[in-house]
This record gives C-alpha cells, sequence and structure tokens, in this order.
C-alpha cells in the first residue's frame, strides 16, 4: 500500500466492515470522516456525561515533533464541541536510542499542555528493536455536556453554506519552508521561508471552534492531512451528499502559493492543520462572526442534494477525485 493514510475503499473493506461488535455507550464509533469517538455513560453513576476521544499514531522526529501530535488531537476535540482535558502520551523507540530522546519528547509534551490547559494523565516509554525511529501515540480526551448535536459530518445537509476558516495549506507549508529552506532561497527571498515557517502559530483551533459552534455551525472538521481536497471528499461521502466548490475562493496564503509552485507540490493536497472545514445555514452569520475574533474565513461553496461533488474553476468544472496520499510525502519521505 502506499505511504499516509490508506484508500477509502481499503479503509471500509478492512477497517468498517470489519468492525463488527457494539455498544450504547459508544454514540459515534468509527467512520469516514470522523475524526474522534464519542462515548455517553449518562446512565453510570459517575458525573462524566460524554467523553471524546481521539488517537494518533506518528513518528515524531523532524516534521512531526510531538507538540503538533497533541494540538492535532485537541483540535479534533474541539471540533466536536468538547473541552479538551487529558491526554495519554505512550513512546517506542529504537534500540540505539539515547534517553536523552525520550527526556525531551515528554518535556515538549508536558510544555504544549501547559499552553493546552491540559495535563499528561498517563504516559510511558518502551525500547524496542521493531521500530527504527521514534514513534509516539497521543490518545486525547475531553468532556462536554450530554447533547445530540455533536457536529459530525453527518450534520452536512443540503442548502447549507460550506465555510473555510484561515487558509489551505499551512502545516505542509511549514515543513516544507523548513525542510527545504535553502531551495526556496534559491529563487524566493528569505522571507517567504521565515513567514511559512511561522505558520506553526496557527496550527491550534480551540478559539476558531469555539466561536463556530456558539454561532450554530452545523458541521466542523479540521482540515489535515491529505489537504482541503481529502477533506471535501470525506464531508460529502460521510453525509452522503453533494457540494459545489468555488477553486479560487478557497483561502490560500500567497507563500504556500510559492513554496508548492517551486517545490511541484499539490496545495490542495496538502497537510493544512489549523483549517477548519465547516458548513452552516448561515454561512456569512459564521463569516462575520469568525471575523470579529480575529479569525478570517470565506464561503467557498455549498451543500447540494445531488451526489455530484463539483470543483469549479472559472468556465472550468471538474469533478472532486477520491483522496490522493497528502503530496507533501512525494517531498518528504520519512514522515
Amino acid at each position: 500500500m502506499k505511504i499516509g493514510k490508506v484508500s477509502e475503499n481499503v479503509f471500509k473493506r478492512s477497517v468498517l466492515q470489519q468492525l463488527k461488535t457494539k455498544r450504547e455507550e459508544v454514540v459515534v464509533g468509527a467512520g469516514l470522516g470522523e475524526d474522534c469517538a464519542i462515548f455517553s455513560f449518562e446512565k453510570a453513576a459517575c458525573e462524566l456525561k460524554m467523553s471524546n476521544l481521539s488517537t494518533i499514531t506518528c513518528v515524531v522526529e523532524g516534521v512531526q515533533p510531538v507538540e503538533h501530535l497533541i494540538t492535532d488531537g485537541v483540535n479534533r476535540l474541539v471540533a466536536r464541541g468538547a473541552e479538551p482535558v487529558a491526554v495519554t502520551l505512550h513512546a517506542m523507540l529504537p534500540v540505539d536510542s539515547e534517553e536523552q530522546v525520550l527526556k525531551k519528547t515528554f518535556a515538549d509534551a508536558d510544555k504544549v499542555c501547559k499552553q493546552l490547559g491540559i495535563q499528561i494523565a498517563q504516559a510511558s516509554g518502551k525500547v524496542s528493536g521493531v521500530v527504527n525511529c521514534p514513534l509516539v501515540t497521543v490518545v486525547s480526551y475531553g468532556t462536554a455536556k450530554s447533547s445530540t448535536d455533536y457536529h459530525t459530518v453527518k450534520a452536512a445537509k443540503p442548502g447549507q453554506d460550506i465555510v473555510v476558516s484561515r487558509w489551505i495549506g499551512l502545516k505542509g507549508s511549514a515543513i516544507l519552508a523548513c525542510r527545504y529552506r535553502d531551495t526556496i532561497m534559491e529563487r524566493y527571498p528569505k522571507w517567504i521561508c521565515d513567514e511559512a515557517a511561522g505558520f506553526e502559530q496557527y496550527f491550534g483551533t480551540m478559539k476558531e471552534a469555539a466561536v463556530a459552534i456558539k454561532s450554530g455551525v452545523c458541521t466542523v472538521l479540521n482540515v489535515s492531512e491529505g489537504g482541503i481536497l481529502a477533506a471535501l471528499w470525506e464531508l460529502a461521502e460521510g453525509a452522503g451528499v453533494g457540494l459545489t466548490i468555488d477553486l479560487k475562493k478557497l483561502p490560500i496564503r500567497q507563500e504556500t502559493v510559492e513554496i508548492c509552485n517551486h517545490l511541484n507540490v499539490n496545495p490542495y493536497e496538502l497537510w493544512s492543520d489549523g483549517c477548519l472545514l465547516m458548513t452552516a445555514e448561515d454561512g456569512q452569520g459564521l463569516v462575520n462572526a469568525l471575523a470579529e475574533e480575529g479569525v478570517p474565513a470565506v464561503i467557498v461553496g455549498r451543500i447540494t442534494d445531488s451526489n455530484d461533488r463539483l470543483i469549479l474553476n472559472d468556465d472550468e468544472v471538474r469533478y472532486l477525485d477520491r483522496p490522493h496520499a497528502d503530496s507533501l510525502y512525494e517531498k518528504v519521505k520519512e514522515i
């Protein structure tokens, strides 16, 4: 199989179709476009009414530090209206690792947890001969009031506006700017790389997700691996709806355009942490609410009642393809 997320068909056939055991406590489980599980324990004698869980496993060296994993997990929780509470962190190191690697991993993790107001509730470290680089699994936990409104992909309905916050390709641009700085500076000024590397400041989406939920948003998705095109496909496929998108309305930073052009990377299939894909009955109202909090957003299209997923580019109309591997993988093989 190819590097990156498995294809939709493989995921449905070899993952979802194998999951036959159900529990009533699992309100929202594994599914296409579902970034976290939702549990309800209303019948249990405890104060916890609902918990959201998000799990991420990734190599943590180089382009994917542990801070990004934790932030990603928290983003998935707040997109469902949950308050992030804690994470568990499990590190697996190759046999030739120094203790300093383990120490730095957990120190970096605790630093970002402090910034996010959450705790590392459980931690472990293991050395194994089956890995050749540090591997970390992060499980994120949050709580929310019991509700039937979880802002999942199934809440996307025909007639709703499609809104995108901030800009697409943020995370991929930041990684490329750091990894290929010298190559990029052969053609562009230094500030292009500096600005793109600074996109990391936008990776967290707690503020905009909270504003969106208060403003009556219907669906909230984090645009992450695979980029905006993958997120749009997962939205439409998960909700069983069609959509129409104006390609030129998709917000993108000029730094991303220049870097992607120079490195021959597709910005529409590029890692986009920090960008939210949302649907709302009143898209302009949502855009205005986000603008009041200093978060740029734009209406890029609408949900339709057909099965067509259309991308408009001036007079050109094309169908949205099934997601490909993130274009970053073609450049940075060791992710």
